[in-house]
């Protein structure tokens, strides 16, 4: 989300840091700009001149002219101003309510509303504890209801029974009851949608508010519809009381007006939005990391939080021992591979590293696709197990039988094993360094990102990390044959050679 605007932003911007002072006409020029890009990413152009015209203004002040680096107090106020659009203060889903707290998706047919649905309370049963019931007022589309079972039980979420000739206010009042007598902390109401707004959804939309008298009233939208979504927020909050919006498809929307508009024309809050296809690919919407990812700057944060959910803090702590006693082998780099997948790839974690957006096209030539990390994992796989704690042993002979059962070359082994060898001594020594950000940019934020920019979390600075930090995230990144591609700036561990 947001690469091709992040990439034009990031551009107008660099020019202004190039410049040792700014003139009106400068910052004139680069707003200019700016608000042709923003309007090329689909932003409502209202929006668009609230938030050219904010900074304007603020940047010819007193501040940044007197300032000993103009440009970088303009990417500052540039980064306010985008928080300020977006909704300024995350706003999480509210669990504040006496059980069950209800809470109704609604939208439009293909917004992925029964997905979301699954993917929701899968979220709310691992992460916050809560036993949820699902059910699918959806009687109009074939085998909707089906579709939430099937998905329940892959979630390991219970769904209300399906009693077929059932209309969806008798299933809101029967999914209701059935939430109150199993004791169930969140009910979940799928609602059915049309392929376009009607008096008829909003009817049946309405009366089912009306029974089921939600806590929480969501809009999922397509985030690919661009300002159509926005005013598709529009027309339900005139007909139901809506308390936040999801917005979906947000891996694949370049562009990002959607998220841009929403919370700006609508006043309603984003508070999750879908990254991908997988059950568990819903993320807390942050207006302030999403502004800084919009800047080059990555969510060093989000990574962190991210890295604790997904890696198994056994396996971490176990590797970190190993490290520190100088025992890094080729099945503690297996695992770290793994790890490395559970986080997204190589492009999840890269993406949220600060500066990578000035080196996009450089990553893209690098080919740095988890084609690679499967290949290495084959590698190993193909080892004996003395080999795989002793790489030493892996002579001519020996390299030539993993690179025939892995269906690579003798090259690839080898350039694995050096990788291996690498890492080993790299994590060696950051074993002895304390905290993540440290471990990340060797002891301070890169110079991409602002000194007196806000950091850390919704709570302030980082979560807490396991013992010896995350394998496969400080300063090393496997997968790269040889190491980083050369000269990235902003990226750990990058070397000019």
């Amino acid at each position: 989300m947001f690469e091709t605007l992040s990439e034009r932003v990031g551009a107008i911007l660099d020019k202004l840091t190039r410049k040792g002072a700014l003139t009106e006409t400068d910052v004139a020029e680069a707003m200019r700009e700016v608000r042709r890009a923003l309007l090329e990413a689909d932003v409502a152009l209202d929006v668009v001149r609230d938030f050219t015209d904010a900074v304007k203004e603020k940047a010819v002040g007193h501040e940044v002219v007197r300032s000993t680096t103009p440009g970088q107090m303009v990417i500052k106020i540039v980064h306010d101003e985008l928080v300020r659009v977006l909704g300024s203060d995350a706003q999480a889903i509210d669990l504040a309510a006496t059980p069950p707290v209800t809470m109704m998706l609604v939208g439009l047919q293909g917004s992925g509303k029964t997905t979301t649905t699954a993917k929701l309370a899968k979220r709310l049963t691992a992460r916050d504890k809560q036993k949820v019931l699902m059910a699918s007022l959806d009687t109009r589309r074939p085998a909707a209801q089906e579709q939430l079972r099937v998905l329940g039980e892959q979630t390991g979420v219970d769904t209300l029974p399906i009693v077929v000739g059932e209309g969806p206010t008798i299933i809101a009042k029967r999914a209701v009851e059935a939430a109150k007598r199993g004791g169930y902390d969140v009910l979940l109401l799928d609602t059915a949608g049309r392929t376009h707004i009607d008096e008829e959804l909003m009817a049946e939309t309405a009366a089912i508010e009306q029974i089921a008298q939600p806590h929480e009233t969501l809009l999922v939208a397509d985030a690919l519809t661009g300002q159509d979504a926005v005013n598709l927020a529009k027309n339900f909050d005139e007909r139901v009381a809506l308390t936040g919006i999801v917005l979906t498809r947000v891996d694949g929307d370049g562009r990002g007006g959607a998220a841009l508009s929403m919370r700006a024309v609508t006043g309603k809050p984003i508070k999750l939005i879908g990254v991908g296809e997988k059950l568990d690919a819903l993320e807390e919407f942050y207006p302030e990391r999403i502004a800084g990812r919009i800047l080059g700057m990555g969510d060093v944060v989000g990574l962190v939080e991210k890295a604790i959910e997904t890696v198994e803090l056994d396996k971490a702590e176990a590797i970190a021992r190993k490290v520190q006693k100088g025992a890094f082998d080729l099945d503690d780099l297996a695992e770290q591979l793994k790890q490395m997948q559970k986080l997204g790839g190589m492009g999840g974690v890269l993406k949220l590293l600060p500066g990578l957006g000035k080196v996009k096209k450089q990553l893209d030539t690098a080919n740095l696709d988890d084609k690679i990390l499967k290949r290495q994992q084959a590698m190993i796989g193909s080892m004996t197990r003395a080999e795989r704690k002793n790489p030493k042993l892996l002579n001519a002979s020996r390299k030539k039988r993993v690179a025939s059962g892995s269906g690579t070359s003798v090259q690839d082994i080898n350039r694995l094993v050096k990788m291996h060898r690498q890492m080993a001594d790299m994590m060696k020594a950051m074993s002895k360094k304390r905290g993540m950000l440290g471990a990340l940019f060797g002891g301070g934020p890169p110079p991409e990102m602002p000194a007196d920019l806000p950091a850390g979390g919704p709570q302030g600075g980082l979560p807490p990390l396991p013992p010896g930090g995350f394998p496969g995230l400080p300063g090393n990144f496997p997968g790269l044959p040889g190491g980083l591609p050369r000269g990235l700036p902003g990226l750990p561990g990058s070397k000019k050679r």
